[in-house]
């Protein structure tokens, strides 16, 4: 078989004209409609009307054009006689190919301003119609929803005259996902529309769309199997959009990607260059600085120890001195926005280290969503973003209000926090231009015993620091055996009913201590 002819409708016009100037060249019969065939035609191309073919006008300002039994039985027909003879009893032609891509709803839907008059005109009737009935009818019908996927299409023509069956089922299995994402976001956007046509936060209807980006090397243990999905339409700066810059070296596991995850959240929290070193989803070691290189260097020294096969997460473009610096221990991987050639060409030297490059950076307080499945389920909130001017608006609750260095430090601890499995306790010192942290305590049944955790991490250097606490203490007695390791400040949200004693114990012990009136649970 070969292709005889093409049916084109399309919303996105990306590539179009040369893809089809191509098979034009070959004697492939192009039928269009409306704004389509209109930009082909000016771009020099022979089309045929939709309406000339099935001799029946486009009515309704276009509504109805193309939902025709010539349209719909030449893209079902399928290679037998009682489908050819069905099909030419009313004076139809066999489609061999279908490009089709949908009314920009989405786009509209992002649009400010756009109202639901405009938005339910977006919503596709016939697209949707034409692109399930060719990609059912893959065995002999090609159907293309990507201009991505022109290339292929066009070298496969151009070899044998058709589309091979792998590429057909291919392209028909990327349509049906096509079709699904469209119809998911128009049922969600309808599902969360208020009784006065407002927006719920929430839809009643909720529809997520991934696509498989890559195996992973195993799942949470090696025994157990697994891969990554990308959200469709996931953000620049984000895992979802992020890619392996590595050279060789072994495949990214589950317990990687988790840990990438929590590296990243965490070093977008701070402004000036930043590193985050990570152990089991925890940041073992934060740091901020001057420069990179020395940022990691502190965040390293923190715990090293914990850093010894860590993650890294770092918030600029990699510098020479600091891929120097990266190499000098063993890590699992190191994700930043970017590894320029000359810092590639030195983290090349390290065997296994994955470099996970993010692109443009994602604001630490942008706006998104968060899922967790659950067994049966899926919880769904919006991000933990509110963080920043926590500390620089607390309540000062003691005798004794921190100075400007523990300020420093009650908030660089305090962002810290945010991203430990509670019950998070973080130790933290302001030093010159620099803060980092030196104790961590996480993922803890008892507030008390991650204290005694970061104080032991912290060692001497507890002495003097700053404490924050990812929700209230519920006793005197974490407070006290923070001020038994020399913590000068405090930062908690409070809120217990043993407030006032907390208060007491700070004071007894000469500790400054803010409440936020906001936690920062990780679970």
């Amino acid at each position: 078989m070969s292709i005889r002819r093409a049916l084109v409708s399309v919303s996105d016009k990306r590539g179009l004209a040369p893809f089809l100037q191509a098979l034009t060249a070959r004697g492939i019969e192009v039928l269009s409609t409306g704004g389509t065939a209109k930009a082909l035609r000016e771009a020099g191309l022979q089309v045929t009307d939709v309406s000339a073919y099935t001799g029946s006008p486009e009515i309704m300002e276009g509504r109805v054009k193309t939902l025709h039994p010539k349209v719909h039985g030449a893209i079902l027909m399928r290679e037998r006689d009682d489908d050819r003879e069905a099909l030419a009893s009313i004076g139809g032609a066999p489609i061999d190919l279908v490009v089709v891509n949908l009314y920009p709803f989405e786009d509209t839907l992002r649009r400010p301003g756009a109202t639901h008059d405009e938005l339910v005109e977006k919503i596709d009737i016939g697209g949707p119609a034409m692109v399930r009935a060719a990609a059912k009818n893959h065995a002999r019908v090609t159907v293309v929803v990507d201009p991505a996927d022109y290339p292929a299409v066009l070298s496969e023509i151009e070899a044998s005259g058709d589309v091979g069956h792998d590429l057909r089922v291919a392209l028909a299995s990327k349509a049906f996902a096509h079709t699904a994402r469209y119809d998911g976001a128009i049922a969600m956007y309808l599902s969360g529309l208020d009784a006065e046509g407002g927006r719920e936060r929430y839809p009643r209807s909720l529809h997520l769309s991934y696509e498989r980006a890559y195996s992973l090397r195993y799942g949470e243990n090696p025994h157990q199997s697994g891969a990554f999905y990308r959200e469709v339409g996931a953000l620049d700066g984000t895992v979802g959009r992020a890619a392996s810059v590595g050279a060789g070296g072994k495949e990214l596991s589950y317990n990687n990607l988790v840990d990438v995850d929590a590296a990243l959240e965490a070093v977008r929290e701070f402004d000036g260059p930043a590193a985050v070193v990570v152990k089991h989803t925890n940041p073992c070691g934060v740091a901020t600085a001057g420069s990179l290189v020395e940022a990691y260097r502190i965040a390293r020294a923190a715990d090293e120890l914990s850093a010894f096969g860590g993650i890294v997460a770092l918030n600029r473009a990699i510098d020479i001195d600091t891929a120097k610096a990266l190499v000098e221990t063993f890590l699992e991987a190191v994700v930043a926005p970017s590894f320029p050639p000359e810092a590639l060409k030195i983290l090349h030297t390290k065997k296994n280290l994955r470099l996970i490059e993010t692109g443009a950076w994602l604001a630490a307080d942008d706006p998104a969503r968060t899922t967790k499945h659950v067994t049966g389920g899926l919880l769904v909130q919006e991000r933990d973003a509110r963080c920043r001017g926590d500390v620089e608006q607390a309540r000062v609750v003691t005798k004794r209000a921190p100075t400007d260095e523990e300020r420093r430090a009650l908030a660089f601890a305090w962002a810290v926090a945010k991203h430990v499995k509670s019950n998070a306790i973080v130790m933290a010192r302001a030093e010159g231009d620099h803060c980092h942290t030196v104790g961590v305590g996480a993922g803890q049944m008892s507030r008390v015993v991650s204290v005694e955790v970061a104080a032991s991490k912290a060692g001497g250097l507890a002495r003097g620091a700053a404490l924050a606490s990812d929700a209230f203490f519920p006793f005197p007695d974490g407070l006290e055996r923070a001020a038994d390791a020399g913590v000068t400040a405090v930062v908690q949200p409070g809120g217990s009913v043993k407030d006032a004693e907390v208060i007491a114990a700070a004071d007894a012990r000469g500790i400054a201590m803010l409440f936020t009136g906001t936690r920062h649970f990780r679970h």
